[in-house]
């Protein structure tokens, strides 16, 4: 019953433990479903479930006839416009780090365009090429297809069009590659695997990212002829330096005063974005007053590339860890940028569509000389900035690249690879600025500040792909670490209320005399048991199986000493009738230590002894003052049968020493554990679980005829409600 009083309320029930309680309130019983259930439903086929599974595998037919024309239509067509310009412009940059002719980077931002607005369930992401999977899938190119050695004019000349055309194959394998494992995780429903990369993690790499873009693109800045190194850093420390004084002043100087201008347009868009109607295109402007300045003054060799055909599959088998790595990468960023606009638009995602998406998309891309494809922050805010409801902005986005393909491609032919590589860079300045975040997590978490500098770390030390596996690795050690070393507190009650917490917080706390409650905010298992049962000991402040050994090997000498009459049994006590006694350790254990663990048994002495009352001199057992521990297990998800069998015998040298111990909080999972693996007999037993704090408190009060300071907790009050 609860009844108000004030802005106060009072309780008055029962004190439950859980045996009481699942006696008093009947359950309903449940079936649980077993596996051939789950098979039958399954592969089972109603027209309800046809229809689920194809409005979840096409979510366009689920919108589409939603469609609000009037109302949407023009807000799509200048979104789908804007984002096809920089999708553009964008794709041709970021081939360069592809390591191929940037005209394939058109290829890249039209194919998956088309596959996502069939089957992709976010309506505002723009889907196309994302500098960080870009370099990924450079590194894999430049690592099977290595630059010449030679330098001559000779060699570059006649090698440089079949290094290339064999560098578009092996970006179009990894992309394929990377596109089938997509598909194949997403059939398999497995699109919970993002949740393993925090965004502290993503973060970190994207930021380790963005400086080996920078690296990359050095060379396309300076115009040096450099080769590709695996080893870390080395395109700076041995080649660039090496050749400085080779630089194109003309081409340098373009390419500084172009970061310039982005950078500082980007910042006006980004402080001015609620009073400009659309971002200033400033890629579409450079890009323009780029080549009329270089078809007035200069000619240049084109970019572009020639038609896509079909990638040889041969390379799969030594590209398998690249395609793994940019396939969980790119779906990770796409579904992270995906969610912002599903929660501000209110619309749900499905993660196992979006890994099937982009699976289809980076596989129908691949086949036509396309590279990996997911999304990016910048574009997708263009493309939501600018008014853009659904993905038929996409899909007009991909129409103004087709345009470009098809009918004015060959206008950006004298196009700088410099400029490009000056706008790959300009794209960089949201990943860069992430750099503020180690401040920031510092203040709220080190642990995920700790998983942000490892991962950026090891992806500059270590490489895209093994830095990624290496801040995964962390991330998950950090889990287990503070699992394993859970903060354990002792509680007290605070306030004289039914509320407990840690006693070092706060100064209106009352313990009771004896009682000791002990908190562990983890689940227990195999590898914390032994640091759980190490703070509890600390906690109560003696070692059970210590005392109950001192207990043992004191009887054993009391009955000694009374069979041979040394001690006399008096009204007061036991009083040794001689002098100078002493038995070694080795024979009180008699060659049965194994003994000494065993609970006491007094029954057949003449005297019930008081192990804390004065004994006779020459007899020593260490006196406790705790007859009462309660085990919060509020907190404790699960047990594994390591740390059942450990905590039982914790338990159980608890008992035998006469320190009564219960357990509070316990949810129906681990007390159906514990039934199913035998943790209850005859010193374990189901009453020793309460409900609350509370609850096993007032239990032990009534239990030892003690009393808390607040008049309603009296023992007698609590008696008449228990009878």
């Amino acid at each position: 019953m609860v009844e108000p009083v004030g802005n106060q309320y009072v309780v008055a029930r029962p004190l439950y433990s859980d045996l009481a309680f699942d006696e008093e309130h009947q359950k309903v019983p449940r079936y649980h479903k077993n596996f051939v259930d789950h098979l039958r439903l399954c592969f089972s086929c109603t027209p309800q479930k046809a229809k689920k599974i194809a409005f979840n595998l096409f979510p366009v037919i689920s919108w589409l006839p939603a469609y609000h024309f009037k109302d949407w239509i023009l807000s799509d067509i200048v979104s789908g416009i804007s984002t096809g310009l920089v999708a553009v412009l964008q794709g041709l940059a970021f081939a360069l780090l592809v390591n191929i002719p940037p005209g394939y980077g058109l290829y890249a931002a039209f194919f998956p365009v088309i596959i996502y607005f069939f089957f992709g369930s976010s309506r505002h992401i723009s889907v196309g090429p994302f500098p960080v999977l870009s370099l990924m899938v450079g590194g894999a190119v430049i690592r099977i297809v290595p630059d010449p050695v030679s330098n001559s004019t000779l060699a570059n000349s006649t090698l440089m069009d079949e290094i290339n055309q064999k560098r578009v194959v092996v970006a179009a394998s990894v992309t394929m590659l990377a596109g089938i494992f997509q598909l194949l995780l997403g059939v398999l429903r497995v699109g919970f695997i993002v949740i393993y990369l925090s965004q502290s993690l993503i973060s970190g790499f994207t930021t380790a990212a963005a400086i080996h873009v920078v690296v990359s693109q050095l060379k396309f800045i300076f115009q040096l002829t450099v080769p590709g190194y695996n080893i870390p850093l080395g395109i700076i420390w041995v080649s660039i330096f090496e050749q400085i004084t080779k630089t194109n002043i003309a081409d340098l100087v373009t390419s500084l005063i172009i970061l310039v201008i982005v950078f500082f347009v980007k910042e006006l868009n980004e402080r001015y974005k609620t009073k400009l109607p659309a971002p200033i295109p400033i890629e579409l402007i450079v890009v323009t007053v780029s080549l009329s300045l270089f078809l007035l003054f200069f000619k240049r060799r084109g970019i572009l590339g020639n038609a896509p055909f079909s990638p040889d599959v041969g390379i799969f088998e030594s590209c398998v860890g690249d395609g793994f790595a940019i396939a969980i990468v790119g779906f990770a960023v796409a579904f992270s940028v995906a969610k912002v606009y599903s929660i501000k638009h209110d619309y749900p995602i499905d993660a196992n569509q979006e890994l099937i998406a982009f699976g289809i998309g980076n596989v129908f891309g691949g086949a036509f000389k396309g590279f990996a494809a997911s999304t990016s922050l910048s574009r997708s805010g263009v493309q939501e900035s600018t008014g853009g409801k659904t993905q038929i902005a996409g899909l007009l986005s991909a129409v103004i690249v087709l345009i470009v393909i098809l009918a004015i491609g060959h206008l950006l032919e004298p196009l700088q690879k410099s400029v490009l590589a000056a706008l790959a860079l300009g794209n960089l300045k949201g990943m860069l600025m992430q750099f503020k975040e180690i401040k920031i997590l510092w203040g709220k978490d080190r642990y995920d500040c700790l998983i942000w500098i490892v991962t950026f770390l090891a992806g500059i030390l270590l490489g895209l792909d093994l830095g990624l596996a290496a801040g995964v690795g962390f991330e998950l050690l950090t889990v287990i670490f503070r699992a394993q070393f859970p903060k354990c507190t002792v509680l007290a009650n605070v306030g004289r209320s039914d509320i407990y917490r840690n006693r070092k917080d706060y100064r209106d706390i009352y313990e009771p005399e004896g009682v000791k409650i002990f908190r562990c905010p983890s689940p227990i298992f195999f590898a914390n048991i032994e640091f759980f049962k190490d703070k509890l000991i600390a906690a109560v402040g003696f070692k059970p199986l210590r005392v109950l050994r001192k207990r043992n090997k004191a009887l054993r000498k009391i009955r000694r000493m009374l069979k041979k009459g040394e001690l006399q049994v008096t009204p007061k006590g036991l009083i040794c009738t001689v002098n100078g006694i002493s038995d070694s350790d080795e024979e009180l254990d008699n060659n049965r230590i194994e003994e000494l663990d065993q609970p006491t048994y007094t029954k057949d002495l003449p005297i019930q002894i008081d192990w804390n009352s004065n004994l006779p001199p020459n007899i020593t057992v260490p006196k406790i003052d705790t007859h009462s521990v309660i085990l919060d297990f509020s907190a404790v998800s699960f047990l594994d049968v390591s740390a059942l069998r450990v905590l039982g015998q914790t338990l159980k040298e608890f008992v035998r020493i006469d320190v009564d111990v219960y357990i509070v909080g316990a949810h129906d999972g681990v007390l159906d554990k514990l039934e199913r693996c035998g943790f209850f007999d005859d010193e374990i037993k189901p009453s020793m679980f309460f409900l609350t704090i509370h609850d096993a408190v007032l239990y032990i009060l009534l239990k030892k005829d003690l009393e808390l300071s607040a008049p309603k907790y009296k023992p007698n009050m609590v008696r008449k409600r228990l009878q």
